[in-house]
């Protein structure tokens, strides 16, 4: 007897349905969309393999009945939408429909105290939670609040919460009332008063992004300890102000044009002869010139403001990688350039 077929997740049928309807009709979907949810369909999207062509009729057929609902119930309200999907469908499969746009409809998103937070506050009310409880917290938070939070954490907390934000994928609802409840009551007091799956590797990479140097290193070495192939999964993801050297001289220079002589200046005080000789092979004689006088006038500068200045650079490398201005290779087919 043959394994029954893993249940599909809602995030995994929105990106088989994106595949069935083709790369044109998704598209102009995916833009409606939030940029989380774009994100989570995305990653999926890229992780099938394969789709049956049973999976591909049986969701297209839960997309157009969902649709259906919505219309009837636009039109007339839930009790004549069901009456009328009673008659075409059954009870049972009506009832079900019903379910899922009932659920679709009335979302809201958990742990908005935790967003109302400050960053030293909300540290002071999860330190002492469970590794587990934390990393639920941390992906319902911004990307920079998260990163802050991460930051403070004692350090073999820091790897752990990675670990589990990464490999995260689904939270039973009962669960996050019960830690939303409770961190209520820790922030109350200390909060005046926008009420769904996360984590996996982009969450955490958005996050790692974001942290200082040192906290990064502190992470992705203990994902290392936990799981190397995790830990290559999110490294690959990631771009480090050293992968200048992976960019092509029109990318190089490019970037070149959009940053403070200031942070780059600072920036290279920390960085290896390989990564500032890109830099100076893209700037005219005179500019690569006045750049190194500019980097001893400065004299010994502290680790933080070097990270910071990197760090600062390495935002509008990705600024100009989403916007499609440069190219950052990923290694795979999205590295051949025709």
């Amino acid at each position: 007897m043959g394994k029954e077929p893993k249940k599909l997740t809602g995030v995994q049928k929105a990106a088989i349905l994106f595949i069935t309807l083709g790369p044109e009709a998704s598209s102009g979907i995916l833009k409606k969309l939030p940029e989380q949810e774009i994100q989570k369909i995305s990653y999926e999207i890229a992780n099938i393999t394969s789709v049956t062509s049973e999976q591909r009729e049986e969701i297209l057929d839960e997309f157009l009945e969902i649709n259906k609902a919505r219309d009837y119930i636009i039109e007339g309200g839930m009790d004549y939408a069901k009456v009328l999907l009673s008659k075409a469908l059954g009870a049972q499969r009506a009832n079900e429909i019903l379910e899922k746009v009932s659920e679709a409809t009335s979302q809201y998103r958990p742990f908005a105290i935790a967003r109302k937070a400050d960053a030293h506050q909300l540290l002071n009310a999860i330190t002492y939670e469970h590794p587990q409880t934390i990393a639920l917290i941390l992906c319902y938070l911004q990307a920079d609040k998260a990163a802050q939070v991460m930051a403070e954490l004692p350090e073999e907390t820091q790897a752990e919460v990675a670990f589990r934000i990464a490999t995260m994928s689904t939270t039973s609802p009962m669960v996050i009332k019960e830690i939303e409840a409770v961190l209520e009551s820790k922030l109350s007091s200390v909060v005046k008063t926008e009420m769904t799956s996360l984590g996996g590797v982009q969450t955490l990479v958005d996050i790692l992004n974001q942290v200082d140097r040192t906290t990064e290193k502190n992470i992705t070495e203990g994902l290392e300890r936990e799981d190397a192939e995790l830990a290559d999964k999110i490294k690959s993801s990631m771009f480090v102000f050293e992968d200048i050297i992976t960019l092509d001289d029109v990318s190089i220079q490019r970037i070149l044009r959009e940053v403070e002589v200031s942070d780059l200046s600072l920036a290279l005080k920390g960085c290896s002869e390989e990564v500032a000789n890109a830099i100076y092979r893209n700037q005219s004689k005179r500019a690569a010139a006045s750049l190194k006088e500019d980097m001893e006038f400065l004299g010994p500068v502290r680790l933080m403001d070097v990270e910071k200045a990197q760090q600062k650079i390495v935002s509008v490398i990705r600024r100009l990688d989403e916007s499609n201005e440069i190219i950052i290779s990923r290694g795979g087919e999205d590295a051949i350039i025709v």
